[in-house]
């Protein structure tokens, strides 16, 4: 039997965000255990059965998490460190203390899943670690869903790429010893009746060596052996496979699944690979990371390419439906024009469903689908011809700015700020009254003015405190803002923000990207007045607060009918101008944000000159056209910075803050390395935890940072902003901060 139609995963927050809300309040002690798994029994039901009536073929399993779907494995196994299971906690309480620390265990670390803006958690694993299959949750889960009478296909992450993502020194050591777990879990499955399980290998999409390769084939040349087993799909995503295609191919595996969307000319290497005749073929033709309409004529021309060249081809998303928004048909406020080409999580199963019956030749009604298409291409409204021409009107000097150190000394003489200045990334706490505020502003209970005196009575008590912890360089807060980029999207030309487009980017943190569909522009500025009004509370400097030109791209759905180096030069134009007048306001230092820099780093190694080329071009054509005196920052949490360090340097920042916390502080072995010689800011303090830092803690790791970059160079700051944490929190974790810089300052004399 074949798979047919199917998904590769889903959705897991629930549509109303039902378990980050139930996650949230078992964490502070609301709920017990019974309620939030109760959470998650509802919501994975709800979800096979609208994957079931909605006519798929094969409907995946054990594609829900608490948490993180690495984290899972890694339980699964018996992998999670000795500091979290010797903890005398219950497994679940184990698993959350591996996911966001206690006060005497130090979360796992976190980083973004490929080139993503989901986030997952780092298993550790070195010599000693062993692997035992201890958890049952694909077991349980596969046996839920058969209880309302629902056949799934559970879905696991692929034991090569398990250790490709995992922390240690040389983690493939590991696969003989993790290897026969798998076995050992297929066997059960199987013994469940189980027909197919899925292994996801996306590290394959990403350039690897021949020893990555080679235990690629070791893995599932053995898990094929052991005729005791469901057959097994592998599912690449997120690329082509590059040389892991003809692996794979010529393994004893009974399907693939391969991404035809993210690089359409795959399709073309897929076609000619002739070890694929006897296996299923699941042609990824609808994009599961954006959330545009798919074409279905150029999807079925690349479906049908395939047909002849594997035994069975069937339509499948290029990769899982969890980095999308569940249903495009809660959003009310949505220009209905631009709704209707639009697809979210529920519309996209439609979609596969639809283009399935189209290529087996059966009845398929394209018509809505086509017109849809059309009406897009037709729509030259919008373009925006002042910012084409503002673009074509660009020169080398609208990107430059003076000498790094003839900049320094100029910012040193405006500001006059210590040794190790201290600061913090730029949001704090959003309290329930600020939640309140802005949902009443949002109904039309609270009108303009009261909103705008609760965020300033916000922002003032916000100065104050930073004032009276002995803060050196301020910030406003961010009260008045609901996300580091839906905020400007909602000023922006060109954009659309949702009401109910909820993505997860980790745990219980979900975002809602905004859809950038047009040419952008700034017509007014965005966050002048609440700086100008912060920066009038205290004779300290604060920082005004910008997102930057590809963070913005990286965390919205962006339009694909341009090149996106077009795009972010369209966005890094309307933050120059928000820098400008924030520079004519007397704001004297301007931090613009771009965690998602690496983020965005294709997977091919063959791209990145190009991606850093239009990259670089985008920030620095923000922050250019200034006085040396003003001071630019950037901040960039949770990456592998060595891979991106000749771009961080080429952008030109005056200082960058950098998350180093849960990595203790790995990251300055890179910057050292590579010879950056401009501000840097190691964080200091994991704000992702609710664990609160000592001093002591804090000082040993500023003492380390002391050691690598010289300290007229290096800036004190948490890892990140501090939204999502409570004053309960922030304030002795900052405290701690200011005496452990005050304490390292006296050392340094």
């Amino acid at each position: 039997m074949t798979i047919g139609t199917t998904i590769l995963g889903y959705p897991r927050i629930g549509p109303d965000r039902e378990l980050k809300r139930a996650l949230e309040r078992y964490w502070a002690g609301n709920i017990d255990e019974a309620a939030l798994r109760e959470t998650g029994r509802a919501l994975r039901a709800q979800t096979w059965r609208d994957l079931r009536d909605a006519g798929l073929d094969s409907i995946p399993s054990n594609t829900f998490s608490h948490y993180d779907q690495m984290l899972d494995t890694a339980e699964l196994f018996g992998a999670l460190p000795s500091r979290f299971t010797a903890l005398g906690l219950s497994p679940l309480d184990t698993y959350f203390a591996a996911a966001r620390g206690v006060q005497d265990a130090p979360a796992l670390e976190m980083t973004k899943w490929f080139d993503t803006n989901y986030h997952y958690l780092v298993p550790e694993l070195d010599a000693d670690t062993t692997f035992t299959l201890t958890g049952t949750k694909p077991l349980d889960e596969y046996r839920e869903a058969r209880a309302l009478g629902i056949e799934t296909r559970p879905v696991l992450v692929g034991p090569v790429t398990f250790l490709l993502l995992s922390k240690g020194s040389r983690p493939l050591d590991l696969l003989d010893a993790l290897l026969p777990q798998y076995v050992e879990l297929l066997r059960r499955l199987h013994d469940e009746g189980v027909e197919w399980v899925q292994l996801d290998e996306p590290a394959f999409a990403a350039d690897r060596s021949e020893a990555e390769l080679n235990a690629l084939i070791r893995a599932y040349h053995l898990l094929t052996k052991e005729t005791a087993r469901p057959k097994i799909l592998v599912a690449g995503y997120f690329g082509g496979l590059g040389r892991g295609l003809g692996v794979l191919a010529r393994s004893p595996i009974d399907a693939l699944a391969v991404d035809l969307v993210t690089d359409e000319s795959f399709v073309d290497l897929v076609a000619a690979e002739g070890s694929l005749r006897d296996k299923e073929i699941l042609a990824g033709v609808v994009d599961g990371r954006n959330v545009w309409r798919t074409d279905p004529d150029r999807a079925l021309a690349r479906a049908a390419t395939l047909l002849g060249t594997a035994a069975t081809v069937s339509v499948t998303t290029s990769c899982s439906l969890l980095h999308v928004p569940y249903d495009v048909g809660r959003e009310t406020n949505l220009h209905p024009r631009l709704k209707t080409w639009l697809a979210f999580a529920k519309q996209k199963v439609d979609e596969v469903v639809l283009l399935g019956r189209a290529l087996r030749g059966e009845e398929a009604d394209l018509s809505l689908a086509r017109q849809a298409i059309a009406d897009r291409a037709a729509a030259t409204e919008l373009a925006d011809y002042h910012v084409r021409a503002r673009l074509t009107s660009l020169r080398p000097e609208h990107t430059a700015r003076s000498p790094y150190a003839q900049r320094a000394a100029a910012q040193q003489a405006a500001l006059n700020l210590p040794p190790l200045p201290s600061t913090t990334i730029g949001s704090f706490p959003q309290t329930t009254d600020v939640r309140k505020a802005r949902a009443a502003h949002k109904a039309g209970r609270l009108d303009d003015a009261g909103y705008d005196d609760a965020m300033r009575a916000e922002v003032e008590r916000v100065i104050r405190l930073q004032e009276e912890l002995g803060l050196d360089v301020l910030v406003h807060g961010e009260p008045e803002r609901n996300d580091m980029v839906q905020y400007f999207a909602e000023q922006l030309a060109g954009f659309a923000a949702t009401e109910q487009g909820w993505v997860q980017s980790y745990g219980s943190r979900c975002v809602r990207p905004p859809i950038l569909y047009g040419d952008v522009s700034r017509p007014v500025p965005m966050t002048v007045a609440w700086a100008q009004y912060a920066q009038g509370l205290t004779e300290k400097p604060v920082k005004g607060m910008l997102t930057g030109p590809v963070t913005i791209l990286a965390w919205s759905f962006v339009r694909d009918d341009q090149p996106l180096g077009d795009t972010a030069r369209q966005v890094a134009l309307a933050i120059r101008d928000e820098v400008h007048d924030l520079e004519s306001a007397g704001i004297r230092i301007v931090q613009v944000d771009e965690p998602a820099l690496r983020e965005l780093l294709p997977l091919r190694a063959s791209a990145h000159e190009e991606y850093f080329a239009w990259a670089v071009s985008a920030f620095r054509l923000a922050t250019s056209g200034i006085a040396d005196s003003t001071q630019i920052h950037t901040h960039m949490c949770y990456s592998e910075f060595g891979e991106v360090l000749p771009a961080i340097d080429a952008l030109d920042a005056d200082v960058t803050s950098i998350e180093a916390t849960r990595s203790k502080m790995e990251v300055l072995t890179d910057l050292d390395a590579g010879g950056f010689a401009r501000g840097v800011g190691p964080g200091v303090y994991d704000i992702h935890s609710p664990r609160v830092p000592d001093a002591g803690e804090i000082s040993g790791l500023l003492r380390k940072a002391v050691g690598a970059v010289p300290a007229d160079r290096l800036w004190v700051n948490p890892d990140c902003g501090l939204k999502t944490r409570g004053y309960a929190e922030v304030e002795p974790a900052l405290r701690n901060l200011v005496t452990a810089t005050l304490q390292v300052r006296t050392e340094l004399g």
